[in-house]
């Protein structure tokens, strides 16, 4: 069971409605681009279904979407979208206490997990195709037992607290660079907004969380109205479409809950250093920007200006900070969409003696130069190469379908966004780049974040 940290593909469409009203219809699918064939409906008590049969191999994913995250979290709840990942691997009231895993080794049962982000939280297995309704028996019945009082315990609570709090340890607390991260989110979000303590939450706010709190939080969001089930792999269409009415729908009527989006803010720049890590060996710069949201105006243009920064080798970040200066053991640029809002992120990991001030020098000319011209087309073409190929490859494992059709539906409201989402990339100009970049990558806009080893110069433990 993992956290995310803002991945470049995080997986709200309520959140982004207003930015992605305007969308065409999807487009049909170009030549050479894969075709995925699914039926989507929606049960009486709103459970929403997409089946996509695929009878080539004798396997099945079964995968749920909750569409919810650490971004629709309230102020001193931080962390509870997490730990609900965990509490539904506790245990429901007919699979009993600690079960799940066991039942899925037993069936054979593999890719078996559970994922967090700012926008929704998902669950999934892989499971030979004749053990289909056992892995929709196990994922129904802690949709609608998992408060069962004979399972969900202050016990058992507490046990998961303990664990989500040791992940943070193990994740963050004691990572080379975490304390840095978390400096940068609480620079970039004010107090109240919700991307500012990280998907895996707050020590505090872990500690105090009490069982009826934890109950409301499932109560209103793990409703069927507020989820979303795919199937891909070996079943038939009108078998499957019996299994999940036997098992999910005998729940009641639901309401999906009201998102109450959180925008980035206005900032002003912002350095912030952090003196003391006690993990690091190395000095560490990261730049930071507000960006467009997940698939929204913008998101493809920064993507392919991260590209130009920090691709290993024709890089621009890249030539200038490792291959013909010795001031970079590292350079990565990043735009990762969520829902509400995104990041842009420059990071700079330093050689040696390196000066920062020198870094931080040739990573302003970089930055503004994106801005004043446009990138040549060899550059772009690139980019829509690597987009394309990593597409496909997704598209390998039943799991990779079902993860698509998921992220689709839930920020788009369609699955069939393939074409759609490539063609943003494919259509995108030289001057749309520039313009974005200009808009997006300002000076007075933003936050910058320095990691001093504790053994290094100007740390607590340098000399």
């Amino acid at each position: 069971m993992s956290s995310s940290k803002l991945p470049r593909r995080s997986l709200l469409a309520a959140a982004t409605a207003a930015a992605l009203c305007a969308l065409p219809a999807a487009a049909p699918a170009a030549p050479g681009d894969p075709k995925l064939a699914f039926e989507k409906y929606r049960l009486p008590n709103g459970l929403e279904v997409i089946l996509a049969p695929d009878r080539r191999v004798p396997i099945v994913c079964v995968n749920l979407w909750y569409h919810v995250g650490s971004g629709h979290e309230v102020y001193g709840r931080s962390g509870f979208a997490h730990l609900f990942e965990h509490m539904e691997f506790q245990g429901s009231k007919n699979v009993g206490s600690d079960k799940h895993f066991e039942v899925l080794r037993k069936i054979g049962g593999d890719s078996i997990n559970g994922t967090t982000n700012p926008d929704r939280t998902n669950y999934f297995e892989v499971v030979p195709s004749n053990q289909l309704e056992a892995a929709l028996w196990l994922e129904s019945d802690r949709m609608g037992y998992l408060l069962d009082p004979s399972t969900f315990t202050k016990k058992s609570l507490d046990n998961q607290i303990d664990v989500v709090r040791n992940e943070r340890r193990q994740n963050y607390d004691n990572q080379p660079y975490g304390k840095a991260l978390f400096a940068l989110y609480a620079a970039l979000f004010p107090e109240g907004h919700p991307y500012r303590f990280l998907t895996i939450g707050k020590h505090e706010d872990l500690v105090a969380a009490s069982l009826d709190d934890v109950k409301a939080f499932f109560r209103t969001w793990y409703v069927p109205a507020n989820a979303t089930l795919t199937l891909v792999g070996d079943f038939d269409p009108a078998a499957g479409k019996q299994l999940v009415e036997k098992w999910f729908g005998s729940f009641p009527k639901s309401a999906k809950p009201k998102v109450v989006a959180a925008p980035a803010p206005a900032i002003r720049p912002t350095e912030v250093t952090i003196g003391n890590d006690d993990f690091a060996k190395l000095r560490r710069i990261t730049f930071a920007w507000h960006s467009p949201a997940n698939y929204a105006e913008g998101d493809a243009e920064l993507d392919v200006a991260a590209n130009a920064l920090a691709q290993e080798g024709p890089g621009r970040l890249y030539k200038a900070l490792v291959y013909d200066r010795p001031l970079a053991q590292s350079v990565s640029a990043n735009q990762s969409g969520s829902g509400f809002s995104g990041m842009f992120t420059v990071t700079v990991t330093l050689r040696g003696e390196a000066s920062i001030d020198e870094v931080k020098r040739i990573v302003a000319e970089e930055i503004a130069r994106l801005g004043k011209e446009p990138l040549p087309a060899k550059n772009i073409a690139r980019v829509i190469a690597e987009v394309e190929a990593s597409s496909i490859r997704r598209l390998e494992a039943v799991l990779g379908r079902a993860n698509t059709l998921q992220s689709y539906n839930h920020y788009l409201g369609d699955p069939d966004r393939l074409t759609w989402d490539l063609d943003r990339y494919r259509t995108t100009t030289a001057e749309k780049i520039r313009a974005t970049a200009a808009r997006y990558l300002q000076p007075d806009r933003m936050v910058t974040v320095i990691t001093i080893p504790s053994a290094a110069p100007g740390g607590k433990g340098g000399k």
